[in-house]
């Protein structure tokens, strides 16, 4: 078996030419590739094109490129996190592109497949639908998805033998397997590099055919960011808001295969128990998600979608980012329940842009909210100023559309029933005219 050669983050940084499309693995800065982005910020090297989930926290990994002007353009789902990524868009130093965090997961899985692109239902009505090619199948709304490729793509991996063949640990898969079939030259930064042999061949991740170049690298705390340590990610939840996610725990069975979204969603998780025989999934790569542990980081436990360490429950499973929304959009996550910032009466919702703000942060939203089998939303029956969030026709930029089966607030409990917005239940000590008061949208009453 070959060898693959063996350098350093200086000499990979130099492989990058100026003007390349590079992709980056990682999931926040878990499983990211920090040794080579930060050797490739010390280069200097200009004009680059990131594809990657995110570009990083603020100087960490692509993050740093950001701060050196190297970055032109970046292809991803999630650049919110990074402040200054937000005001590099609108000041028009980064062209931002912004993908469904599934959408772009399979895209980048069929630039390496060599396959032009594909049809999904995920966006479909939205605004970043506008202006692509749509097909109707089977009586539903498609949008085509071009593949992805890159010159250069930097992966982070656990383990590597001399050959090339790639472990990952725990959830820092993510994006890291499919992008080392995407690119003309992939480099792979890892923990640990040891004789061909030593890796079971039923144990490898990505085989060494897909890798050019290993670089030896180690990670300390300080440059997982946010991902880092489970101290100070302790949720604080009104009695208000945990009555909500209480009442959402009741519309799941057991058995169901459950994402939980960010907010009060979140809270869900705290009161579910093993007795429920609930499996949770949360979209970056895992299956049987447990409990926050009371200590410790991501080098020593899996994160959530929300980058918090958690741990795994007896049973649960890993995989890429692909794998991951393959469960969601083929209807295998049975459950999806997400906060929202508007529903109307169509079951139409509104959950990731604000007018006024840019459209710069979208991750799994509309990839769960179209493709789990039940759409669950739980918040808060008015925002902060008062207004109604159950309106007529939603005026922001739209989720999904038409996909909205529960609507869970402080006041009360809606179903979609025949096409129609229909009141089921009023939370203990509201009356219905508090409801009425509250809901501009027109419902049918089941009470």
């Amino acid at each position: 078996m070959q060898q693959i050669p063996q350098i350093t983050a200086a000499q990979a940084a130099a492989l990058v030419p100026e003007g390349a499309v590079l992709m980056g693995g990682g999931f926040g800065m878990t499983g990211n590739p920090v040794h080579l982005y930060h050797a490739l910020a010390k280069r200097g090297t200009k004009g680059l094109t990131l594809i990657s989930n995110n570009v990083g926290e603020v100087g960490l990994g692509g993050g740093r490129l950001l701060q050196n002007g190297q970055l032109s353009a970046a292809i991803g789902s999630f650049f919110t996190s990074n402040p200054e990524a937000v005001a590099a868009s609108q000041d028009g130093s980064l062209d931002v592109t912004l993908i469904p965090q599934g959408s772009l997961a399979e895209a980048i899985r069929a630039g390496g497949a060599g396959i032009g692109g594909f049809y999904t239902r995920t966006s479909a009505g939205t605004k970043l639908a506008e202006g692509a090619d749509t097909r109707e199948i089977n009586g539903e709304t498609y949008v085509f998805v071009p593949g992805l490729k890159a010159d250069v793509a930097f992966v982070r991996a656990w383990r590597a033998d001399e050959a090339g063949n790639l472990v990952y640990r725990r959830t820092e898969q993510n994006f890291n397997p499919l992008m080392a079939t995407a690119a003309s030259l992939v480099i792979a930064e890892v923990e640990e590099i040891v004789p061909i042999g030593q890796i079971p061949p039923d144990q490898v991740h990505t085989q060494g055919c897909f890798v050019d170049f290993l670089v030896q690298a180690h990670t300390t705390e300080e440059e997982l960011g946010s991902s880092a340590s489970i101290k100070g990610s302790g949720k604080k939840a009104s009695a208000a808001r945990m009555a909500i996610a209480a009442r959402a725990l009741k519309e799941l069975e057991a058995g169901d295969m459950v994402n939980l979204g960010v907010g009060i969603p979140t809270l869900v998780a705290d009161l579910i128990t093993p007795e429920h025989g609930i499996v949770m999934h949360t979209e970056n790569g895992m299956l049987g998600v447990g409990p926050a542990p009371e200590s410790g980081g991501a080098m020593d436990y899996p994160v959530n979608a929300g980058k918090q360490p958690v741990t795994a429950l007896d049973g649960a499973s890993y995989f890429d980012s692909a794998s991951s929304f393959a469960m969601i959009r083929g209807g295998h996550v049975d459950v999806s329940i997400m906060g929202a910032l508007q529903v109307d009466a169509h079951g139409n919702m509104a959950n990731w842009a604000v007018p006024g703000k840019p459209l710069l942060g979208v991750g799994g939203a509309m990839d769960l909210a179209s493709g789990a089998r039940r759409l669950v939303i739980t918040m808060t029956h008015s925002s902060r100023s008062g207004a109604p969030k159950i309106v007529p026709e939603v005026p922001l930029p739209v989720t999904v559309c038409g996909a909205v089966d529960t609507v869970i607030t402080e006041l009360a409990v809606f179903k979609m029933i025949e096409g129609r917005l229909t009141l089921v239940e009023l939370m203990p000590g509201v009356t219905l005219e508090q409801v009425q008061a509250a809901t501009t949208a027109p419902f049918d009453n089941a009470l």
